[in-house]
């Protein structure tokens, strides 16, 4: 049996945002039944389920599924960790990188499931400092790591493609608990995270 990958979406959701889009296309004075738009309301609905599906799925349970016992208390890092989410303000893409590091006290987490709750939180409507600060608080939280370290670096169409209109412009946020406080594990953490542009 080859692999066949499908994807699933809430009917009555789908009905109710497909009606929704219907709307705004119509608002915006075009004609719903040009052949390039008779479709436009469904694949709008369901890329809306599909971008903001981090509603539905629990990160401290995505964590807590592949939590193993070592002794390892060195700093662990995941960087350039894609992220992609949705301006809470506009409805319009933000879209970087995330760096996650922590420090296990007693316990490592499967590597995949770090990038899996940056996911999590990033498919929602979001603004960029409370995503990096859920991410946080979710492997403090879960892991109990001797400290946890964010930063994630992003580009907002919110900024590019209406308002101030800046193309170049990078918005750069960061959190830290525990051992990342003191400033020479920080340090650490930002030298191997940006050894590459020094």
């Amino acid at each position: 049996m080859s692999y066949k990958k499908t994807e699933e979406y809430d009917k009555t959701a789908t009905a109710s945002l497909l009606e929704n889009y219907k709307n705004i296309i119509s608002g915006i004075g075009e004609d719903l039944n040009r052949d390039g738009l008779l479709k436009t309301p469904e694949r709008a609905a369901k890329a809306m389920q599909f971008l903001t599906q981090g509603y539905e799925l629990d990160a401290e349970k995505i964590l807590k599924s592949a939590l193993f016992p070592e002794e390892y208390s060195e700093m662990v890092i995941v960087k350039d960790i894609e992220v992609y989410s949705m301006c809470e303000h506009h409805i319009l893409p933000f879209f970087g990188k995330a760096h996650v590091a922590y420090i296990p006290n007693g316990n490592v987490v499967g590597l995949s499931k770090i990038p899996r709750i940056v996911d999590v939180f990033a498919r929602r409507l979001q603004v960029q400092e409370r995503l990096t600060h859920q991410i946080l608080n979710c492997i403090q939280d879960t892991l109990n790591p001797l400290g946890a370290a964010v930063v994630i670096e992003a580009r907002h169409m919110c900024m590019m493609m209406r308002g101030i209109e800046k193309q170049n412009s990078i918005t750069t946020t960061s959190a830290f608990t525990g051992e990342f406080k003191n400033v020479e594990t920080r340090n650490e953490f930002l030298k191997l995270l940006f050894s590459d542009r020094i």
